[in-house]
C-alpha cells in the first residue's frame, strides 16, 4: 500500500499526469452528463458507432499530417447527423444505422492505414489511448470543449428530460424535438472526439455506458443519477491514471476496469439490499 502511496506522490509531481487528470476528469463529466440520455433513448451504442467513425478521422489527419481532433470533431458530427438521418427517411432503426457507418468508417480506416504504413504506431495510440501523452493543445480544446459540453446541457436540461423521457408527449406539446436529438448528436460527438485520447476508440463508449448503468443501480431519480454517475465516472479516471502510472499499465483499459468493478459493486449492493 505504501507503494502505491509513495508512486501517487510522485505521480503528482509531473505537469503530464496533471494534464492527464485534469483533462480526463473533464471528458469523465461530459460523458456521464450525456449517458443517461443516450441510455434511455437506448442509444448508448451510438458512441461506439462515433469512437470507430473517429478512428477512421484519426487516419485521415495522421495521412494529411493534420490535427486529428480538428479532424474529427467535424466529421464525426456529420456522421452523427448521418445515423439520424438514416433513421429517419430509410425506414432503419438505430442500431442497424449506427452498425452501417460503425462497419463503413473502420473499412476506411484499414484502407488508410494500408496505404500509409509510416503512421501505424501513432494510429494505435489512438486505438487503445494514449492519455499520459496529451499535448498542451489538445488540454486548451479539451477543456474548452468539454466545459460548452456540460454548460449546454444544464441550459437545456428541462428540454433534453423531456424529449428523453416522452419524445410522442413533447413533440405533442409543442417542442422541436428534431433539434434536441441533433443537439445531443452535436454534444456525444464532441465528448467522443474527445474521448479517444482517453481511452481509445475501442473503449470510448464505456465513458458513456458504464457510470450511468452503474448509476441507475442505486437509483432511480433524474438528476440524481446523473450527478453520482458523475462521481463515479471521475473517481475511475482518476484511479485509472494513478494505477496506470504506479504499475505501468495501459491507461484506458484500467480506466475501464475501474468502472466495472464500481458496476460490480453496484450491482451486488442492489441485490443485498433486495
Amino acid at each position: 500500500m505504501m507503494t502505491f502511496i509513495e508512486s501517487v506522490q510522485q505521480a503528482l509531481q509531473y505537469d503530464f499526469i496533471l494534464k492527464a487528470l485534469l483533462v480526463g476528469s473533464l471528458i469523465a463529466v461530459s460523458a456521464s452528463v450525456l449517458g443517461l440520455f443516450l441510455v434511455l433513448k437506448k442509444y448508448s451504442m451510438i458512441g461506439d458507432g462515433l469512437a470507430h467513425v473517429s478512428f477512421a478521422t484519426v487516419a485521415i489527419a495522421l495521412w494529411m499530417s493534420a490535427s486529428p481532433l480538428l479532424v474529427s470533431i467535424p466529421i464525426v458530427i456529420l456522421a452523427s447527423f448521418f445515423i439520424l438521418k438514416l433513421s429517419e427517411k430509410a425506414s432503419m432503426h438505430g442500431d442497424a444505422a449506427i452498425s452501417l457507418v460503425s462497419s463503413f468508417s473502420i473499412a476506411m480506416a484499414v484502407l488508410i492505414a494500408s496505404m500509409a504504413r509510416g503512421f501505424n504506431v501513432d494510429l494505435m495510440s489512438y486505438l487503445f489511448g494514449s492519455i499520459l501523452v496529451i499535448s498542451n493543445f489538445d488540454v486548451v480544446i479539451s477543456a474548452v470543449l468539454s466545459l460548452v459540453v456540460i454548460v449546454t446541457v444544464i441550459f437545456f436540461y428541462h428540454d433534453l428530460f423531456a424529449v428523453t423521457y416522452d419524445e410522442e408527449y413533447a413533440q405533442a406539446v409543442g417542442m422541436n424535438t428534431k433539434f434536441y436529438n441533433y443537439l445531443l448528436a452535436v454534444l456525444t460527438s464532441i465528448t467522443i472526439a474527445l474521448g479517444i485520447r482517453i481511452v481509445g476508440t475501442m473503449l470510448i463508449s464505456s465513458l458513456i455506458v458504464f457510470p450511468t448503468v452503474t448509476a441507475l443501480q442505486v437509483s432511480r431519480g433524474f438528476r440524481t443519477t446523473i450527478l453520482i454517475a458523475t462521481l463515479i465516472s471521475v473517481i475511475c479516471v482518476i484511479l485509472g491514471v494513478l494505477f496506470s502510472f504506479a504499475y505501468n499499465l495501459p491507461t484506458g483499459a484500467v480506466i475501464v476496469l475501474m468502472n466495472a468493478i464500481a458496476f460490480g459493486l453496484a450491482f451486488l449492493a442492489k441485490l443485498l439490499r433486495r
